[in-house]
């Protein structure tokens, strides 16, 4: 089974400007998952897809391939990951290149462990999943989450549950923004990454950091040296 791991990763980023080569611990972000790719020893070729010269260009000193440069229509601020990954497969199929499964790694996400992606492709194939996801736990239940009203008064989102005890309530997850298996027939057809057969790997909190302003990305900092205690800044 020949398998791709497809990095998205536009030029373009509205909140943190730059942000998928931005410096994180010494490097541009988008290496840590392109390292952990190579390391995870699953994939038979590493991609980029980008609309950037200079994404480009680290993306090849680190070893990756940039086959194309993104469409402009898959450039936009509207274009969603389905939408890119959709038109990378295509590519590859034009050129006679087909793979069975693929999966789409996030460029700013730095907490990737490689133990994660061998879990997660390990459960897609042995559970029969069309795509299995990473998810992490809310730190508090949502059934008990609270919203101001239109006069700015506090209330209760879902009132029904105020006298619940948090310890009675059922967990729930959110998507770890990391990573996404999936079967590449079953996603071309389904034209989605969530399905009825959607499997999941549960990470710590402390493994997981969406980065979308700066106190994010200083989190992510804390977080990796946490993880990281003896990481060693370098330069490409």
């Amino acid at each position: 089974m020949r398998k791709l791991a497809i990095i998205p990763a536009r030029g373009g980023s509205k909140r943190l400007p730059r942000k998928n080569i931005k410096n994180f611990m010494g490097q541009p972000v988008i290496g840590y998952p392109i390292r952990a790719a190579f390391q995870s020893k699953l994939f038979d070729e590493v991609m980029i897809s980008t609309d950037d010269d200079e994404i480009a260009d680290i993306g090849k000193l680190m070893g990756a391939s940039i086959p194309f440069y993104r469409s402009g229509e898959n450039s936009s601020d509207v274009a969603t990951t389905v939408d890119v990954l959709l038109e990378v497969i295509e590519y590859y199929q034009k050129k006679g290149i087909r793979f069975s499964h693929a999966c789409c790694i996030y460029p700013t996400s730095p907490l990737l462990s490689v133990y994660d992606l061998r879990a997660a492709y390990n459960k897609m194939i042995q559970q029969n999943f069309d795509t299995v996801v990473p998810v992490t736990k809310f730190s508090y239940p949502i059934q008990r989450s609270l919203s101001l009203d239109p006069g700015k008064r506090l209330q209760m989102a879902l009132p029904e549950f105020k006298n619940t005890r948090t310890q009675d309530l059922a967990d729930s997850y959110h998507d770890a923004g990391q990573f996404y298996w999936f079967d590449v027939k079953k996603m071309q057809k389904n034209k989605s990454l969530f399905t009825g057969n959607t499997g999941a790997i549960i990470l710590p909190e402390q493994n997981v950091q969406d980065i979308d302003t700066e106190d994010d990305w200083k989190l992510a900092e804390m977080k990796y040296k946490l993880l990281n205690p003896y990481h060693e800044i370098s330069t490409i």
